[in-house]
């Protein structure tokens, strides 16, 4: 489960955590410090380690969160930090660890914004050899799934359509 600590992860990481519950699945918590500013722009050495450090802790606080979910729902959780272009490390990552699929947010940026700062979910969409499921910021629900009498999954909102 990749994310860069965005409002849009967070929701993207219980949906993640649902569903490796109801699979069994253990949860890798990717963060990725991207790097590639800092290659094309002459800095000052303690700047750039200033801002490293910065991003680190972010990303740290990002990935126990997903911990804390995850633990929280009887889910093994392993905190990863990586450094380098984020859609490589993280496509480099599930292939090395066979992981079963790739669950990441999306801003929704487009137009614009989207040609200028390139978009890692849709590169990792692009070049993934393994699913990915990439969900955008949306209201988190109780549960994402409900269950039937049968113990059936069912998606929440078609098991309130069949509620009287």
């Amino acid at each position: 489960m990749a994310t860069d600590g965005s409002k849009a992860c967070e929701n993207v990481a219980d949906l993640g955590v649902e569903i490796a519950k109801l699979s069994g699945a253990k949860i890798y918590a990717l963060y990725v410090i991207d790097l590639t500013p800092f290659g094309s722009i002459l800095m000052d050495d303690s700047w750039v380690k200033n801002a490293c450090a910065e991003l680190e802790r972010v990303g740290r606080e990002a990935i126990c969160c997903i911990e804390r979910n995850a633990k929280a729902a009887g889910v093994e959780a392993a905190p990863i930090i990586l450094k380098g272009n984020p859609a490589e490390k993280i496509l480099d990552f599930a292939e090395n660890q066979k992981v079963d699929m790739i669950v990441m947010g999306s801003t929704g940026k487009s137009g614009i914004k989207r040609f200028m700062l390139g978009s890692v979910s849709e590169k990792v969409v692009r070049h993934s050899k393994i699913p990915v499921l990439v969900a955008r910021e949306r209201i988190k629900p109780e549960s994402f799934f409900s269950y039937s009498k049968e113990s059936e999954k069912i998606p929440t909102s078609a098991a309130r359509e069949e509620t009287p």
